[in-house]
């Protein structure tokens, strides 16, 4: 669990240090650093797609996922956490600003197999390596986000002690359900959503990204259902 304490800090650290250079830079920055970030979203989630191995899996994930987000409004609970956080804690930004910084941040920082593959090493081996390459990583990139975006960014660490946090607790019980099938799978997933991140960062599409969450659940699904369908090829 130090990792992940480490990593939540480095994020904090990161979005403060980039929100300081927020109240001193123009617009015309920040499209910049939105632009650059977007690129980058689209070629990290393109490389992690490519792990996808089941691309039937990947699409109706990203189908019954999409559309089980939807009816949840799942993009609407994320907007309503971001204006509590944002009148607890901030003044003078957009609550939608806010929150999307929120959902940006926690979704580039959550949904990567340096995330799944690391926080069970340290649950299982103690080998907190990749967990704290990861947070050196999501500092450096947590600057660049808040510097654009605010300090919407720095609150994604309450994704990263929940969800990162929980795998690396809970993964001495899930380590026997772990498959590189699994792993991969959720990865392809996982660069789906940092995809729908890059778009919507580069104003080539607004999508409700945080509508898809469920896909990666649905996947798991898949997974666990694979060898009932052992004799079919994707």
């Amino acid at each position: 669990m130090i990792a992940t304490v480490v990593n939540a800090a480095a994020v904090i650290i990161g979005s403060l240090i980039g929100v300081f250079f927020n109240t001193r830079i123009n617009e015309d920055f920040k499209h910049v650093v939105y632009n650059a970030i977007g690129i980058v979203s689209l070629i990290i989630g393109i490389s992690m797609t490519l792990n996808a191995t089941r691309i039937i899996y990947l699409a109706l994930s990203l189908v019954l996922g999409g559309f089980l987000g939807n009816w949840w409004n799942v993009e609407g609970g994320i907007l309503k956490l971001g204006d509590l956080l944002k009148r607890r804690f901030s003044r003078g930004r957009d609550e939608h600003d806010f929150a999307y910084a929120f959902l940006t941040a926690s979704v580039l920082f959550c949904v990567g197999a340096m995330t799944i593959v690391g926080a069970f090493q340290a649950g299982t081996e103690r080998n907190y390596q990749l967990l704290l390459t990861k947070s050196v990583m999501d500092g450096f990139m947590s600057i660049m986000l808040s510097a654009a975006m605010g300090i919407g960014v720095a609150f994604s660490f309450i994704t990263i002690l929940v969800y990162q946090g929980g795998l690396t607790l809970l993964a001495a019980w899930i380590k026997p359900l772990v498959s590189p099938l699994l792993i991969s799978e959720l990865t392809g997933v996982g660069g789906a959503l940092v995809i729908m991140i890059g778009i919507n960062l580069l104003q080539l599409k607004t999508i409700k990204t945080a509508n898809f969450i469920p896909s990666l659940l649905v996947v798991l699904l898949f997974v666990a259902a694979d060898p009932l369908f052992a004799q079919i090829h994707f």
